[in-house]
């Protein structure tokens, strides 16, 4: 039998060459954008260095109140923080209604107003304290736990229900009262906190016996979540028990509950949702060990991830936070490379806030001491979205502390600025209605009413029936926003 031939490789050609296979050439590497800071950026940031300067020396005048601040999201004043994690949406409740505190008068007559609305409670911090020694009247507000101190909670909790079933009484749940009734503005922390109101959530109670059953459920998970030291998303949470649960909305409200009942912030339940906000610009930090730099995080940034607990070594030589509302605004400053020509942190949620953003900007806010300035449309629901970044939300008022962020400066799109900027008239919508009457109602709120320059502008808004969305400023041109109307806002120090 013959020898078998030895197999060659193919040339190029198909022939029977028997030398090496071509390799192709890797192409060359992109050539990187590079932005440097503005040549005027020092005469454009005057002003914000000003801001920033008083707001530091405040901060060194009352180091407590910082102390406060940064422990409240979860660390300490050295910036150490505690295990927990970020977690849910906000979910869009009727927000804020500061109205002034109900008298008794008010109370016995129905309140004196047609108007079924609830309104918030309102006190001073002297009154609050006051309420206190005479009547026994407290606020709820939780605290930053770790998780073997949730589980003991939890484990508490199973216990008085044990009890309560071996002496065959069923059991009962005592909870913090989340309604409207309960919710209280303090004027001088510029936030809603929860009452101290509690109700109870029977077994035996036919129409709170499912309930009951949810709020037992999702403690369970919770607490083997917490043993696994893991996180889990709202949606996981919810198709652990479908039949139980049935709506989303049933999980999603039960877990604000036990974190009431625990004492713990929302965060330590290790219960997140998805990511929604971003972050580009100066600021670097290490997430779960993972050196991150926003500046070199691609055209987009980085999403603003729900274990905010899982960042530290915050750094940064941003001059101040812009603060954008729509996300085809954060594009544009994105692409536009606008932090590195005038060094700042942009930041938004896409929209209406979620928790992971909101306490990620009380967070590098409190760390950072530079201001915040915020840019969202000229209508009354930019003012709502701005209200609970500032002042927070009913449906979390029990953890405001660490979910606000205080004094943001309203730097646009106000309503003087459709004429000071001559916006042309297809750019400006007519406001519905419904839009007047939220104006209206606006004019009543105390996150207005405590700013002057703010009440002027809404009142013109209403007055004129005019709005406009950040984009139309791209009628003059899709860079306008970066190139001129920015830095001539922060030249002129135009925000209130």
């Amino acid at each position: 039998m013959p020898p078998k031939r030895a197999r060659t490789s193919s040339g190029g050609d198909g022939g029977g060459g028997g030398g090496p296979l071509p390799t192709s050439k890797k192409p060359p590497p992109p050539t990187k954008r590079i932005v440097n800071i503005a040549e005027d950026a020092d005469i454009v940031l005057a002003q914000c260095r000003k801001l920033r300067d008083a707001l530091r020396k405040k901060a060194n005048d009352n180091p407590k109140s910082v102390a406060a601040a940064v422990a409240a999201t979860g660390g300490d004043s050295d910036g150490n923080y505690d295990d927990s994690a970020a977690d849910d949406d906000w979910a869009l409740d009727d927000l804020v209604s500061k109205a002034t505190k109900t008298t008794n008068k008010a109370s016995a007559d129905g309140g004196g107003s047609s108007s079924t609305k609830a309104k918030t409670q309102q006190l001073s911090l002297s009154e609050l304290k006051s309420a206190t020694s005479i009547g026994g009247k407290t606020i709820v507000e939780v605290a930053e736990m770790n998780s073997t101190e949730v589980m003991e909670g939890i484990e508490n909790v199973a216990i008085k229900i044990a009890n309560q079933v071996l002496a065959k009484q069923g059991f009962q749940l005592d909870i913090p009262s989340r309604s409207n009734t309960n919710q209280i503005y303090i004027r001088e922390l510029d936030r809603i906190v929860l009452g101290d109101k509690r109700g109870t959530r029977s077994f035996l109670n036919v129409k709170e016996s499912r309930k009951a059953a949810i709020t037992t459920r999702v403690l369970q998970l919770i607490h083997a979540v917490l043993i696994k030291r893991i996180h889990i998303t709202k949606r996981d949470l919810f198709y652990t028990d479908v039949k139980l649960f049935v709506d989303q909305s049933e999980s999603d409200g039960v877990l604000d509950d036990v974190a009431t009942m625990i004492g713990c912030t929302r965060s330590n339940l290790h219960v997140v949702a998805s990511d929604k906000g971003l972050v580009v610009g100066r600021i670097s930090f290490y997430e779960d060990g993972d050196f991150i730099d926003c500046t070199k995080m691609g055209v987009g940034g980085k999403a603003i991830p729900p274990y905010i607990d899982k960042i530290e070594n915050i750094e940064s030589d941003a001059e101040f936070i812009l603060l954008v509302e729509k996300e085809a605004a954060y594009m544009r400053m994105a692409e536009d490379r606008f932090y590195q020509r005038y060094p700042c942190i942009v930041i938004t949620a896409k929209g209406q806030p979620d928790v992971a953003t909101r306490m990620f900007l009380s967070r590098i806010t409190a760390e950072l001491q530079i201001p915040v300035l915020a840019l969202v449309d000229s209508d009354p629901y930019g003012l709502k979205i701005l209200s609970v970044y500032m002042s927070g939300s009913k449906n979390m008022s029990y953890d405001s502390a660490s979910l606000t962020t205080p004094d943001i400066k309203w730097l646009g799109l106000r309503p003087s600025d459709l004429n000071r900027y001559d916006l042309p008239d297809q750019c400006r919508l007519k406001m519905t209605e419904n839009d007047i009457k939220t104006g209206k109602e606006l004019l009543e709120e105390s996150f207005i009413t405590q700013n002057p320059e703010w009440v002027k502008e809404l009142k013109r808004m209403v007055k004129t029936k005019e709005k406009a969305e950040i984009q139309a400023l791209s009628s003059f041109g899709f860079q306008y926003i970066t190139e001129v109307y920015l830095p001539r806002k922060l030249r002129e120090g135009d925000w209130i």
